[in-house]
């Protein structure tokens, strides 16, 4: 069989071989890519989470690095501190814009021919501003971009130079321009009625520090936020700007009343200057509350002396320049320490016969003696080993509850205490908040706890005694005022307060703060009966001279000798209520040591007193007695009021 040569069998055969050698390569191929894709694939997602991590822990880190290695400026927007106002919205501090005049030397010195153009402009403008020094600075510091040539310069100021500016761009001429020169805005505080309710207002330093009063103990509320304006080149030589916005402090709204806090302040600032003389004030201390019995708000709290907010370290007030040079730093430290304390807060003394309500509340309340019961006076008392004198040493004869309240009768007052005992007496001590702090939002509020007998002090006959009628023991004016208030309000102790809402920057009220209600000290029924009883006090009794003629006015004397006794200097007192039927206005009056002679037989309080009535009670539309009978109340007035003598009627105690 001859052989038969196909050539295409070959060919197919090779041809077959090459192809799956091809297709084994390429499969070969196709898997190393498929790895290197995934490996890639895997690296793209291990960078991602790697730089998800380093945002997130070291972001801002970074940021600061780039952002350091870029051609940036910032500058703080500063906030602007809240205001401080009355209860109708009167601004009694504020913070007004001030602004700093700062020279950019490097830009101005790239246009040599506005700068005598800018110097005049400044000249003009700017009576702060020493274009001297300026022109020094341009050539000493030539590439200084932020020199401040004055602080603090007014708005007027500014924009006097702003209008400046725009005449001469207007005039196009180019040499006359004014270049290189820009403004920044800051706050200072300022205080329109200058020593107004210093003492509640307080002041601030460095113009965001509270020092004290309101504007300490509110300073993070009237504190707001800084902003800040964030710019710098970016590598296409483009200016990239954010701008925070600064948030401003609230406004603290207060309960004080502007036209009554002027009028007491003018009342006492008048007598205090009446007795004066060649001193450098008429008190140590005369302290004024003026406050709503049913709510525990302040309508004025004096202090007495007063100072600038403006200026409060200006002595010229009190002392002449030669008498300044004479005193020593430690000198004028304390003065100004003394100056800017608030005496109605931060000081404790004896309180004395105002105390004697309060003894008198607490044995009708608990039913220790009654409204029949009698108490006799001979004018001493033998307590142990001790006699305690009643201030009218001939004694008061019998008298009645009413009665000792009236003549102020110490006698009697130490019969009703040593009939209450130790544990009743001190229960309702620390009921009406005696020898604890009252809460009020104010700075410095003076601790009277270690200065109060405990039960087992009160054990100690004489401690007892002497403590009836207010001594051998301390409290503050806040304190006793807030007490005064349950007494005449039918026995609820409010927490006192000067704030009485928190208002945003635009106006809006954020907070408001509602009274307080901290205790309920005595009965309604007791109340009134007390109420009557003062009401007597300054109708027939030792607060006469308290009487204002046509209205209800209930109230009561102090007179404590100061320690150490026996050196003539007395704390005189009156603390009353009006209308008594009703009470809506409690005043309490204190004069510390009055540098007058025999202090003891003054009656400053009660005349102080019966001036800051006289001109508020019809500016509070107090009803007068007969308001009062014409609407239907059965006035104190209008009932049978036992008479007394006229030594008591003209006493201080």
């Amino acid at each position: 069989m001859a052989y038969r040569f196909d050539e295409n069998r070959p060919y197919r055969h090779r041809r077959h071989h090459k192809v799956r050698k091809l297709d084994r390569l390429t499969l070969r191929m196709q898997k190393k890519l498929l790895i290197v894709f995934g490996l890639i694939c895997v690296l793209f997602i291990g960078l991602i989470f790697r730089l998800m991590y380093i945002q997130t822990t070291s972001g801002s880190k970074f940021e600061k690095i780039v952002l350091a290695q870029q051609e940036y400026s910032s500058r703080t927007i500063p906030f602007q501190r809240g205001n401080i106002v009355d209860s109708k919205g009167t601004v009694l501090a504020s913070s007004i814009d001030v602004y700093n005049v700062v020279l950019d030397c490097k830009a101005l010195n790239e246009e040599p021919e506005l700068v005598d153009s800018t110097m005049e402009a400044l000249s003009e403008c700017f009576p702060e501003v020493d274009v001297e020094k300026a022109r020094k600075d341009l050539k000493k510091s030539p590439n200084k971009q932020y020199d401040v040539l004055a602080k603090k310069v007014s708005y007027e100021e500014k924009k006097k130079f702003d209008e400046d500016v725009a005449k001469r761009k207007s005039d196009k001429t180019r040499n006359n321009e004014v270049y290189g020169i820009w403004t920044e805005k800051e706050y200072v505080r300022q205080y329109p009625y200058g020593s107004l309710a210093a003492s509640v207002i307080g002041f601030a330093a460095s113009g965001d520090q509270g020092v004290n009063g309101l504007e300490l103990e509110y300073n993070s509320v009237l504190n707001g936020v800084n902003g800040r304006s964030y710019g710098y080149v970016n590598d296409d030589s483009d200016v990239e700007r954010t701008v925070i916005e600064p948030k401003n402090g609230e406004t603290v709204v207060t309960s004080i009343d502007t036209n009554i806090q002027s009028t007491v302040e003018k009342v006492v600032s008048d007598w205090a200057d009446s007795v004066r003389g060649d001193q450098a004030t008429g008190a140590e201390h005369i302290g004024v509350i003026v406050m709503n019995p049913n709510d525990g708000t302040i309508y004025s709290m004096v202090s007495y002396p007063y100072f600038d907010l403006n200026n409060p370290r200006d002595l010229n007030s009190f002392f002449t320049q030669d008498q300044q040079n004479a005193m020593s730093d430690d000198d004028k430290m304390n003065f100004l320490n003394n100056l800017w304390q608030n005496f109605t807060v931060s000081a404790s003394y004896e309180p004395g016969s105002t105390f004697k309500p309060f003894t008198v509340a607490a044995g009708l309340e608990s039913g220790s003696f009654s409204t029949n019961s009698t108490f006799g006076c001979t004018g001493a008392n033998q307590i142990g080993p001790d006699i305690v004198h009643c201030w009218k040493h001939s004694g008061h004869g019998t008298e009645t509850v009413e009665d000792a309240l009236r003549d102020s009768c110490d006698s009697a007052l130490i019969k009703m205490a040593q009939a209450e005992g130790p544990e009743i007496f001190s229960k309702y001590q620390s009921l009406f908040g005696f020898g604890q702090k009252t809460g009020i939002d104010l700075p410095g509020e003076a601790s009277t706890a270690g200065l109060l007998y405990d039960v087992e002090g009160l054990k100690k006959p004489i401690n007892l005694a002497v403590n009836s009628f207010g001594q051998g023991f301390n409290t503050s004016m806040i304190q006793l005022a807030s007490a005064f208030c349950s007494v005449v309000n039918g026995g609820k102790l409010y927490q006192p307060h000067i704030v009485t809402a928190l208002q945003d920057s635009s106006g809006n009220v954020v907070k408001t703060i509602e009274p307080v209600v901290q205790k309920e000290t005595i009965s309604q029924e007791t109340s009134n009966l007390l109420r009557k009883y003062l009401r007597t006090v300054v109708r027939n009794g030792t607060g006469k001279l308290a009487n204002v003629d046509g209205y209800s006015v209930a109230g009561k004397t102090g007179t404590a000798e100061k320690l150490p006794r026996g050196n003539g200097n007395y704390l005189l007192s009156f603390v009353s209520a009006v209308p008594a039927e009703n009470p809506q206005l409690v005043t309490y009056v204190v004069v510390d040591q009055p540098h007058i002679d025999n202090q003891s037989a003054s009656t400053v309080s009660k005349d102080l007193t019966r001036e800051i009535l006289t001109q508020i009670m019809p500016y509070l539309n107090i009803p007068t007695i007969a308001e009062e009978e014409a609407a239907g109340v059965q006035t104190y007035d209008s009932q049978a009021v036992g008479e007394t003598d006229s030594s008591s009627a003209n006493s201080n105690h």
